[in-house]
């Protein structure tokens, strides 16, 4: 627990209404989405401004407390579960949309604004943040750029990362550093926005961020592609590519988790099928007309049994909603749902998704996959109990045998959830010991005294294994 003379410290800090040490506040911050992770927290603690987190931070610097930055805790890899104890960060309080710059296409917000709603309040002046993570309705931009969240439209717009131009953070010692700014160009010095961006909290604490916005796509149109082969499904993925077409989404979906989103959506989903390829492109309308006939041929003539285009609006938005509500759709099954993430090279879908159905069937696992097939990003899901400590250690099995033919076929261990502390056991797989090297270099030199969000990314023990990637 936090030291009497701390906790008087912290009070007179953020107020008593900002701080919270009981047994029922702290257990509701002792875990995040990420199954089979807990660990409570000594405080909960809600700064009012970035002057109050500049405080909090010098206190915790000198005495060594740790310190976890938490957003809506949508985070899926343990990365915001305080497994060192120490004070979990809200931003509830630090919620605003400072400015909406429509001369310089930005928008800036404090960390804790909701993701969905920042974007809803861009687009009804006609601008566009793009990226889309599923979570959206109740994640945060601090928590989106900590983990750099990718969402359904990445193939053509990219991710979070692409989106941040600047940003205000408190580093470990209470200072307060500024990056970037509202700049097409910029190459001063080191790129620490970058940096900053998808470290996960364990670098610096975010107070303010700078998005860049882009003039809102004329239209849209959607195209539903059924398969009984899956290969052919990976084939189209390709071949679509190659068109020189980069669609808005192209999203995966295999036969178990259509079945599941169609009993939670009850949209008239097939569920007949082995996969079906959900694609959407935007833009000028002479374009999208243009690309969605090509995509059509594509897939027709890579022998998908039926593609069909929405015939309106609200059935290409009940179809996108479909899609994101398959982590939902999928939690209804079994008490424990484990939600992966691996990205292959586009070209590897086809393998990468038999490699997944044989590691299931090796260890009598149920798995259903889904993902963001355009960029490789699939979302392997388990549907287990962790009351049955069998079957856990068998899915902890094939998720590891997951992850290591993710790697062999030229990919890696996480496309958009991050390490936390569920994948850091694997990031020396990727990087070898040389890259982890120079990682804690860089995490030592900004926080020599382990207090940003520690045991997260850098694991106490890495899983020793030789990986010879194509």
């Amino acid at each position: 627990m936090i030291p009497a003379n701390l906790k008087n410290a912290f009070l007179q800090i953020v107020g008593s209404e900002n701080y919270d040490d009981s047994t029922t506040g702290r257990l509701v911050y002792s875990y995040d989405a990420t199954p089979q992770f807990q660990s409570m927290p000594d405080a909960v603690i809600a700064p009012r401004n970035k002057s109050e987190v500049v405080d909090i931070v010098k206190i915790c610097n000198e005495y060594k407390i740790p310190i976890v930055p938490r957003g809506s805790g949508t985070n899926l890899c343990a990365g915001t579960c305080p497994t060192e104890g120490g004070i979990v960060l809200l931003f509830k309080h630090m919620n605003q949309i400072l400015q909406v710059d429509e001369e310089n296409l930005t928008v800036t917000v404090q960390p804790g604004v909701i993701t969905l709603d920042m974007i809803q309040t861009v687009e009804a002046k006609g601008l566009f943040y793009p990226p889309d993570p599923s979570s959206m309705k109740i994640s945060t931009i601090g928590g989106n750029i900590n983990e750099n969240s990718g969402g359904l439209r990445g193939l053509k717009y990219g991710v979070t990362r692409d989106y941040v131009i600047a940003l205000e953070a408190v580093l470990p010692n209470g200072d307060i550093i500024r990056t970037g700014g509202k700049l097409a160009k910029d190459v001063a010095g080191y790129d620490l926005t970058r940096l900053l961006v998808g470290s996960e909290g364990t670098l610096g604490i975010i107070t303010e961020a700078t998005l860049k916005l882009i003039p809102m796509p004329e239209t849209k149109k959607t195209i539903l592609a059924l398969y009984q082969d899956i290969e052919a499904a990976a084939r189209s993925v390709s071949k679509i590519i190659a068109n020189k077409i980069i669609p808005t989404t192209l999203e995966f979906l295999d036969q178990p988790t259509l079945q599941v989103v169609e009993d939670f959506a009850k949209i008239g989903l097939p569920t007949n099928v082995q996969a079906v390829l959900l694609i959407e492109q935007d833009g000028p309308e002479e374009v999208v007309d243009r690309d969605i006939k090509k995509i059509a041929e594509v897939c027709t003539n890579e022998k998908a049994i039926s593609v069909q285009v929405a015939q309106s609006e609200e059935h290409a938005i009940a179809l996108m909603t479909a899609r994101r509500s398959a982590l939902s759709a999928l939690a209804r099954l079994k008490p424990t749902t484990i939600l992966e993430d691996a990205t292959v090279p586009r070209s590897e879908i086809a393998n990468m998704v038999n490699a997944i159905n044989q590691i299931a069937e090796k260890y009598e696992v149920k798995i259903c996959t889904f993902g963001h097939a355009g960029d490789g990003n699939l979302h392997p899901t388990c549907l287990t109990d962790s009351r049955n400590h069998d079957e856990i250690e068998r899915v902890e099995k094939a998720l590891e045998e997951i992850f290591q033919k993710a790697i062999e076929l030229g990919g890696t261990i996480t496309g958009e959830h991050g390490v936390g502390v569920m994948k850091a056991p694997y990031l020396e797989w990727k990087l070898g010991e040389t890259g982890i090297a120079a990682m804690k270099a860089i995490k030592d030199s900004f926080d020599p005294n382990n207090i940003m969000n520690p045991g997260k990314v850098f694991a106490k023990d890495s899983k020793k294994r030789v990986v010879v990637a194509k």
